[in-house]
């Protein structure tokens, strides 16, 4: 099943059509107040580690290092993803972020990472039954 899961900036009218939509960036958007966002919540442990996003900002690292340096802190927390993957499964999810150019911040890195996640999470489930009376009968064969 394909998720769907967009991108978008905060400072972009909300829509409709958004779905649930989570700030997921680590900071607070500048000029914003909570209560005229619309969001489903504000979600900060998936975005990049302060080091890392103060690196990207500096122009110390480029864009294809941070993505995989952040990619990896994502790897040694994959419950960071949860949260997005919850969403994600209810209906449409909307990443947002205050980044000026989001095809180039952790947006579209994070976006991949929670469908990655819930690829592996399917494939993982093909197997099982889908109902509890399904899974006991499951649990009773292979025994």
């Amino acid at each position: 099943m394909r998720h769907d899961i967009r991108c978008k900036r905060i400072y972009a009218e909300a829509a409709d059509d958004d779905g649930a939509r989570v700030l997921v960036d680590r900071l607070w958007p500048r000029g914003k107040r909570r209560d005229t966002l619309a969001l489903t919540q504000w979600y900060r442990d998936a975005s990049p580690s302060p080091v890392l996003r103060r690196q990207k900002h500096r122009g110390e690292i480029d864009d294809d290092t941070f993505a995989g340096r952040y990619r990896d802190e994502i790897d040694r927390d994959p419950d960071c993803l949860l949260p997005l993957m919850r969403l994600a499964r209810q209906g449409r999810l909307t990443l947002l972020s205050a980044a000026r150019d989001l095809e180039h911040s952790h947006v579209p890195v994070l976006r991949q990472a929670v469908l990655d996640a819930l690829d592996a999470e399917d494939r993982d489930c093909e197997d099982l039954p889908a109902s509890a009376p399904c899974y006991a009968t499951y649990n009773e064969q292979r025994d």
